[in-house]
């Protein structure tokens, strides 16, 4: 490993600033080959007892050229303050005092893209965690908040648009063609929230009236090719605001709202004060390159971004370690927000398809750690699943627990407490608690609970009392103590839901059970008949519940259970023990065929008219190769992508009359929206599409064809593309070269496009997927530099095609390697997220085991790691 390993930060550890800083004052002087950065502090000593008393000043700072310092006027010499790596110390400073500090940076240079950097044609900012540093010195930290002011001066005929946090307060134009613009932010603020973008933009306008009555300006700024792919976005940013009030009572604070589409972002956005910068992919959208996916996508990030107006910027994070704070509880607010707009069941059912698959894997490996962490080496390296997704499945336990009444009275008093400054965790919950009145000490224990909790179900009928009796068993991971834990519960019977009559507790069809002990036991009285027990409805709690099932059981939630979650759910389970009963089959050459039960129940499904499409589409499909390999003590890659193949063969031959009835049922002639009722249609076509393509006939190649030729819109596209490309067969594979080919010459200009282009051949599980990536990374189209490029091609085949990925001989590793080596020069965040598939090598047979750790120890022996690769790589060996 290196010899100099970098030190890890302990929450431990956490001590308040010496210093607090009152006013900030930024001016930028941007040029092409540098930019030059005026900041004057008006700092002061903080009061708080626990601070530090120290008598120097430390600012953190990275890549910067320091150009002159001074002190309430005065220069300060070389013997006034010291430079050291990513920090200057100014020695014996005042109580109180302006420090002035003129730097330069690099932006054209910064590949990173933290800091003050260039996409393409415009300057922009990504300060989100620690990017700060790299545009001034300063204290760069969440807790120290400060109001700004910000002036721009750049070319004016290459950057007319000069956008920063706030309201908009001067403009002036110069001499020798420049021009320079004034931004004033009336609220306090970390730093980690300042942005700016200068650019040749142009906008979209919109407006929203408040519910106090005032007029606020939307403006979505981009690029004047992309002026068409704007009003998706904007109409979604008008429901949030209102949203934001009638569920929250959230006003928006500014006289304006801008939004800018940047290409070249390692995020999908960012919440910065009045100014959020948006990747492109989660911005712009229109019907000829945006799938129905896309457009929910879209929906949901720009409300995300929106809602940290108050839970992440109004109310900030004291510190890295309470990340979660702000962000699980924001992504909560989306999910409700996408809920309410849209069909609540399909949210959830995919909302816990990406928490089930790719969060409880991260808790299951050499990474995992609470929602607030306990210490990082790199905080970049925690915007993970576990802050995002888990931390909004414990606010959502929350609001399980307290009801919608009280949780919005918490979060009220929680904004209200807090208006203005840095918070933890614990702030969250007590706020919670005085609004309810309830004693949340032991769901404390979420914060630091590490992996994914096993909740144990049994019962026992008693026929003769009419008694039935649910015990509940919970099991830590990490040792700790019992969680409180809601567990949404029904008992269902022949005729559908029956009443619980449980002590103490008022009569209903669904309740929730407080799991409060490591076992308890409810007793439900007057229960007529033996009921099948819908447990974890909704999915109430994030942990892997253990029950006896039966396949008849199963098959009778799938039909009669009033939970749309968890008939879902059933039908996942019964459909894992198929493909895993099959996957034990492949590895004993024994013949592969998939269940009766199940075929019969999925024609059920496709025959019943009544029944949502989008759900019936959800049910279709099988349990992905990511979720098995979850479920698998040994992983074998092969074997899983085989078995879940010929599954889907199997049920496409047996049901190829039902599914092809159902796919001409489903055509429409109708103009495409991307609403829910057509998005719904579209994906239930299509996964009939998906199971006819894989019988593998030319009969079904040509549905495929025909399929692209006819489609109006890109979800469908890329539903017969997909489909094609899949299909191991001459005769498909030449028809797939045409229609890729033909995709890239409608759509090489639309980037977006381009990289669903590359996305789809990537996870393409045809023989030869290596040998085409590595063809794709030197397409003109593809560039090393640009996270959504690299995202769409080399993500996509190490997390996406696991059967070319995870080869024996180690190619896909290897692979890999060499590219998150290659990008951590420059880019190491991105690098970092690229190498979770190496992560878990300990879940896979010796010949994938070796090869994968031979991968991770060469990156380990590099002799210059960024501190982001370095913790992943570390942790993985470790």
């Amino acid at each position: 490993m290196k010899e100099a390993q970098p030190k890890a930060i302990a929450l431990a550890d956490y001590r308040p600033p010496a210093f607090l800083i009152e006013h900030t004052e930024l001016f930028f002087d941007l040029h092409e080959d540098y930019a030059e950065v005026s900041s004057t502090l008006r700092c002061y000593r903080n009061p708080a007892p626990d601070a530090p008393r120290s008598a120097d000043l430390v600012l953190q700072g990275e890549g910067l050229e320091l150009q002159s310092l001074s002190i309430d006027g005065r220069a300060l010499t070389a013997d006034d303050y010291a430079l050291a790596p990513g920090e200057l110390r100014v020695r014996q400073v005042p109580e109180s005092f302006t420090l002035a500090c003129v730097t330069r940076c690099r932006p054209r240079e910064n590949k990173s893209l933290e800091g003050l950097y260039n996409s393409r044609t415009m300057f922009c900012t990504q300060c989100e965690a620690e990017g700060f540093r790299k545009i001034t010195y300063y204290l760069d930290r969440p807790d120290v908040l400060s109001r700004f002011r910000t002036t721009i001066e750049a070319d004016a005929a290459r950057y007319p648009v000069l956008l920063s946090n706030g309201n908009p307060v001067g403009r002036e134009a110069l001499a020798n063609g420049r021009h320079r613009a004034c931004w004033d932010d009336p609220f306090n603020k970390p730093c980690y929230l300042f942005a700016l973008v200068a650019g040749d933009l142009r906008y979209v306008q919109g407006a929203f009236t408040t519910m106090s009555g005032r007029e606020v300006d939307l403006r979505i700024y981009v690029e004047e090719k992309d002026l068409d792919k704007c009003e998706h976005a904007m109409q979604s940013l008008q429901r949030a605001m209102r949203w934001d009030e009638e569920v929250y009572g959230r006003e928006y604070d500014l006289d304006i709202y801008m939004i800018v589409a940047v290409d070249d972002f390692n995020m999908g956005a960012m919440e910065n004060k009045g100014l959020n910068i948006f990747n492109t992919s989660c911005v712009l959208a229109n019907t000829a390159i945006t799938t129905d996916a896309g457009f929910a996508r879209i929906e949901a990030i720009i409300a995300h971004e929106y809602f940290h107006n108050w839970s992440g910027n109004r109310v900030t994070c004291r510190d890295w370690f309470q990340l979660s704070l702000k962000e699980g509880f924001t992504v909560f607010r989306d999910a409700s927000f996408s809920a309410d707009l849209n069909s609540a069941t399909v949210k959830r059912v995919e909302d816990v398809k990406l928490l089930r698959t790719q969060q409880f894997a991260e808790d299951a490996g050499p990474t995992a750690h609470p929602i607030r962490p306990d210490s990082y080496i790199e905080i970049a390296n925690f915007y993970t699943l576990t802050i995002y997704e888990k931390g909004a499945e414990v606010v959502r336990m929350l609001h399980h627990l307290l009801g919608a009444e009280a949780f919005r009275a918490g979060s009220d008093l929680y904004f209200e407490r807090h208006d203005g400054r840095a918070a933890t965790c614990d702030d969250f919950i007590d706020a919670m608690a005085e609004a309810s009145g309830r004693d949340l000490n032991q769901f404390r224990r979420w914060y630091s609970q590490v992996g994914t909790p096993r909740l144990d179900a049994s019962d026992d009928y008693d026929a003769d009392a009419g008694t039935y009796t649910l015990t509940l068993e919970q099991h830590r991971g990490d040792g700790g103590e019992a969680l409180l834990i809601p567990v949404s519960m029904g008992l269902v019977g022949r005729a559908g839901p029956l009443p619980l009559h449980l002590e103490g507790a008022a009569v209903a069809q669904e309740m929730v059970l407080e799991l409060s002990a490591r076992r308890q036991s409810f007793v439900f009285r007057n229960v007529a008949e033996r009921p099948v027990p819908s447990l974890l409805r909704d999915f109430s709690a994030p942990v892997k519940l253990h029950y006896p099932y039966t396949p008849e059981q199963l098959l009778f939630l799938m039909s009669r259970d009033s939970d749309g979650f968890n008939r879902w759910d059933a039908c996942q389970t019964l459909a894992t023990g198929m493909l895993q009963r099959m996957i034990d089959d492949y590895r004993a050459a024994r013949p592969l065929a998939p269940d009766d039960g199940l075929i019969g129940a999925l024609r059920q499904l496709l025959e019943d008219d009544s029944l949502d499409p989008a759900m019936v589409a959800l049910m279709l499909q099988l349990p992905s190769e990511a979720w098995l390999s979850e479920q698998a003590e040994i992983i074998h890659a092969a074997a899983i992508h085989r078995a879940r193949e010929a599954a889907r063969q199997g049920i496409g031959r047996a049901l190829q009359d039902t599914l092809l009835a159902a796919y001409d049922a489903l055509h429409s002639t109708a103009a495409y929206r991307p609403d829910s009722e057509q998005a719904g249609r579209r994906s239930l076509r299509n996964q009939c599409l998906g199971y006819l393509s894989a019988t593998g006939s030319a009969q079904a190649i040509d549905w495929c064809e025909a399929h692209y030729r006819a489609a109006d819109n890109m979800t469908d596209v890329l539903a017969a593309l997909q489909c094609l490309t899949a299909i191991d067969h001459d005769s498909a594979v030449e028809r797939s070269a045409w229609a890729l080919d033909d995709f890239y010459r409608r759509w090489q200009h639309e980037p977006l496009a381009v990289n669903q282009w590359f996305q789809v051949q990537a996870v393409a599980p045809l023989p030869g997927a290596l040998g085409r990536v590595r063809e794709l990374l030197r397409h003109p189209a593809y560039d090393r530099y640009n996270p959504n490029k690299v995202r769409a091609l080399v993500a996509a085949f190490c997390a996406g095609n696991p059967l070319h990925f995870h080869a024996e001989d180690g190619s896909g590793y290897r692979f890999l390697a060499e590219q998150v080596d290659e990008l951590d020069g420059s880019n190491p965040q991105l690098a970092a997220r690229l190498l979770t598939p190496l992560t878990r090598w300990r879940k896979y047979p010796a010949p994938n085991a070796e090869a994968m750790h031979a991968a991770l120890q060469g990156l380990a022996e590099r002799p210059a790691l960024s501190r982001d690769v370095y913790e992943i790589v570390s942790k993985s060996l470790g």
